[in-house]
């Protein structure tokens, strides 16, 4: 997870008004910080929540193996578009007040996936889903920030370990409420749980969360902006999900083409806006820095392998394996475990290693990854367990890079540039992961028809192992290019 700030725009006046809520007298800041951690939580695994469930939902409501990957896909594709934006309303209205109609919009959505007739209705619910998310998000780093002020490492040395487990442990959470078929709810009881833990999110958000006013006055929102930025992804991602299955029709090479010019004119319009003193959408002076510019290609070159990697990884144990749900997810266990270790390890070590942590936990990865590769080459096919050392070692290598990754990245910047680079940065992130998913996702489904044999699985699966760590070889020579300690205060 990257950390969002916000900076005004050009056009913009700051409130300088003195907050109720300062950082040393603020009360129950650390319940405060609960309902923020819970909105994240909620965010991170409903990103990977219907890897595992993903087989069960096609038995009931159909799609094809596009469906599969779209029910990830379109909820981060969504997330990304609409975190430019984001940010931005919570400038407009108030930080708490935004954050409380993306929870209960969450809510809402999920609710609407958890009742789905339709594979159509479920996928609709999941976009709604993405951009709910993209609204609550980016006000968490400010409510953090006012309640806690200078002691903001504090907040965020318990987010390193939970983002860590939370980030794989949506398959693991999936498969068990599929298992045990809570009510006969079935799969739906993976999107019926987050009523609970949003309502109490919601509930203690608004008692002990600040108010606050606007952050900004005379904020403009740039919708064409906006606009643009949807369609140039749209172009990019649709064609990448689909253009596989149905043999790479002219209209999808057509979209992967257009949608060049279209973010090129999306970046042009931004850098216009800004040069015209009116509010752009993105700031794109932080493209000027060499820091963050292989921050940006690190981020999506490793999130997009480990979301991908992840989605490969489900597919395989259920629909090449026969597992079920709960075995499915018993053997990716140790994954979140060992997330759960690394991060809170980095947490200890960045302070002394700085940047040395990122390539200590992409070699860590590697490794993992090079014992899944020899594994899924054997004659014989893995049991529940055989997976789960190589796993473990993946995952902690995995855990290790999420806590200090985004002071590293920022290490350069000026204080004027974080606002606007950090909100960008999340988006890139996003977007990777969508990436990730349509593109092996397509590799795997390349080498693998459903109801193949599991050593058509198997072949597959080495596939997306190897190409996984050729990505993370490639993630490991880009962090090179980033600043070797982080940023004091970040």
């Amino acid at each position: 997870m990257t950390v969002i700030l916000e900076t005004p725009a050009a056009d913009a006046k700051v409130d300088d008004t003195p907050r109720a809520a300062e950082p040393r007298t603020f009360p129950h800041r650390w319940l405060g910080l609960i309902a923020i951690l819970s909105a994240t939580l909620l965010n991170l695994l409903d990103a990977s929540i219907v890897n595992v469930a993903a087989p069960a939902i096609r038995s009931e409501l159909g799609g094809t193996a596009a469906t599969l990957q779209w029910l990830s896909a379109g909820y981060t594709l969504a997330l990304a578009i609409g975190l430019l934006t984001g940010g931005r309303l919570g400038d407009m209205f108030g930080r708490k007040k935004v954050l409380m109609v993306g929870l209960v919009g969450f809510l809402v959505a999920s609710l609407a996936c958890g009742a789905a007739g339709t594979i159509e209705v479920l996928l609709a619910a999941r976009v709604v889903q993405g951009v709910f998310a993209a609204v609550m998000v980016p006000q968490c780093f400010g409510l953090i920030r006012d309640m806690f002020g200078r002691d903001m490492g504090k907040a965020y040395a318990l987010f390193g370990p939970a983002i860590g487990l939370a980030t794989i442990a949506g398959p693991v959470v999936a498969g068990v409420l599929v298992d045990a078929d809570l009510l006969g709810t079935g799969w739906r009881s993976i999107f019926l749980i987050n009523l609970p833990l949003g309502a109490a999110a919601i509930v203690l958000g608004a008692k002990i969360l600040p108010a606050g006013a606007p952050a900004v006055k005379g904020l403009k929102l740039d919708l064409g902006g906006a606009l643009l930025a949807a369609a140039g992804m749209c172009l990019l991602l649709v064609p990448l999900v689909e253009g596989r299955e149905l043999g790479w029709p002219a209209w999808s090479v057509a979209m992967l083409v257009a949608s060049v010019p279209v973010l090129a004119l999306f970046a042009w319009t931004q850098a216009r806006r800004a040069r015209s003193g009116r509010t752009a959408l993105v700031e794109l002076s932080v493209f000027k820095k060499r820091s963050y510019t292989s921050g940006i290609a690190f981020v999506v070159v490793f999130f997009g392998a480990v979301t991908g990697f992840s989605l490969a990884v489900g597919l395989f144990l259920q629909l090449g394996l026969g597992f079920g749900p709960l075995q499915a997810s018993l053997a990716m266990a140790a994954w979140a475990v060992g997330a759960f270790v690394g991060s809170g390890s980095s947490a200890a070590l960045a302070p002394k290693l700085g940047r040395g942590v990122l390539h200590v936990g992409l070699a860590t990865m590697t490794l993992g990854l090079a014992i899944v590769w020899f594994q899924f080459g054997a004659e014989t096919t893995p049991g529940t367990w055989a997976l789960s050392p190589a796993f473990a070692v993946f995952g902690i290598g995995m855990g290790m890079i999420f806590v200090p990754l985004f002071g590293i990245i920022t290490g350069e910047l000026e204080d004027h540039e974080v606002g606007s680079a950090s909100g960008l940065l999340e988006s890139f992130q996003q977007g990777a992961a969508a990436l990730g998913v349509a593109g092996l996702g397509t590799v795997f489904f390349g080498q693998f028809a459903i109801g193949g044999s599991p050593v058509e699985a198997m072949q597959a699966a080495q596939l997306v192992t190897g190409l996984t760590a050729a990505l993370t070889l490639v993630a490991f020579l880009v962090a090179f290019g980033l600043p070797k300690q982080a940023k004091a205060g970040h």
